[in-house]
C-alpha cells in the first residue's frame, strides 16, 4: 500500500481544514516546499495535493505552488481541486503531475468525464467524497443528488480505475477512518484501485487498510498535528 502525505493549498499556504469548513482553517505552513521535502525525508514516494481555492471557486490560484511541487520535491504528485475542463487536465499533465483528480465535474458531467478516462486513462483518478451515503461536490459545500452506489456504478461503466474515497466526517477529526467502508467497497467493486481519504490517524489505522487491501492512504491533519510518524507510516504500509 502506497502512502500519500497531503498537502492542502489555500492562497498559496498549506492549510487543513475541518470537515471541509472553509470558516475553519488551520494554517500549518507558508512555503508547501518544505513541507513536501520533510515527506520525501521520510520516505514517502507520492504527494496529494488539494488545491482548495479551486475546489470552491473553480480556479488555478495555486497552480504555481503545484509547478513547484512537482519540480522540485521529487515525488509524484497528485492534484484535485477545480479541475473541471481539459484545458486544466492538460496543462497540469503538461507540466509533469503524476495524476489528475476530477471530483465536481465527474459527478456533474459525466459524459466529459466518460472523455477524459477513454483519453488519459489512468493518468485521471476520481474523487469520491461521501457524505451520509450521499456525493458532496463544490469543495463539500453542496451535496449532489446521486447516492455513492450510483456514482460508483456510473464510474466503473465508464472505465475508471483510480478513485480517492473520502468519508467527510472524519476528516480532519483525528478519530479514525471509517474501515467497515473501505472494506465493503473493495468488496463490492474490485475493479476499483482505492485510496482512503479521511480520519487516517493511527498506525493501526494503517495496518488495517493495508490488510483489506488499499492501494493507498492519505495522511493528513495526524501528520501535522504529531499523531502519526510518517517515516514509520510509509514502512508499514509496505
Amino acid at each position: 500500500m502506497e502512502i500519500f502525505p497531503a498537502i492542502d493549498l489555500l492562497k498559496g499556504q498549506v492549510v487543513r481544514l475541518e470537515r471541509g469548513d472553509y470558516e475553519r482553517v488551520t494554517v500549518y505552513a507558508d512555503d508547501p516546499l518544505s513541507i513536501a521535502e520533510t515527506f520525501t525525508a521520510s520516505g514517502a514516494h507520492y504527494l496529494h495535493c488539494v488545491d482548495l481555492d479551486g475546489a470552491r471557486d473553480g480556479t488555478m490560484v495555486n497552480a504555481d505552488c503545484v509547478r513547484r511541487l512537482v519540480r522540485y520535491s521529487g515525488m509524484q504528485v497528485e492534484i484535485g481541486g477545480g479541475i473541471r475542463t481539459e484545458e486544466t487536465i492538460r496543462e497540469y499533465l503538461d507540466c509533469g503531475v503524476w495524476r489528475v483528480i476530477l471530483g465536481t465535474i465527474a459527478v456533474r458531467d459525466p459524459d466529459f468525464t466518460a472523455r477524459m478516462l477513454a483519453r488519459y486513462g489512468e493518468q485521471i483518478a476520481i474523487g469520491v467524497d461521501i457524505r451520509d451515503g450521499v456525493v458532496a461536490v463544490s469543495g463539500w459545500r453542496e451535496t449532489g443528488n446521486i447516492r455513492c452506489e450510483a456514482f460508483l456504478d456510473q464510474l466503473k461503466a465508464q472505465g475508471a480505475r483510480g478513485l480517492i474515497v473520502t468519508d467527510i466526517s472524519k476528516d480532519g477529526m483525528l478519530s479514525g477512518t471509517n474501515r467497515a467502508l473501505y472494506a465493503q467497497l473493495l468488496s463490492d467493486y474490485p475493479s476499483f484501485t482505492i485510496t482512503a481519504s479521511g480520519g487516517v490517524s493511527s498506525i493501526d489505522d494503517v495496518l488495517a487498510l493495508r490488510s483489506i487491501g488499499m492501494y493507498g492512504a492519505i495522511i493528513g491533519k495526524a501528520y501535522y498535528e504529531g499523531k502519526i510518524n510518517l517515516a514509520e507510516a510509509v514502512e508499514v504500509a509496505k
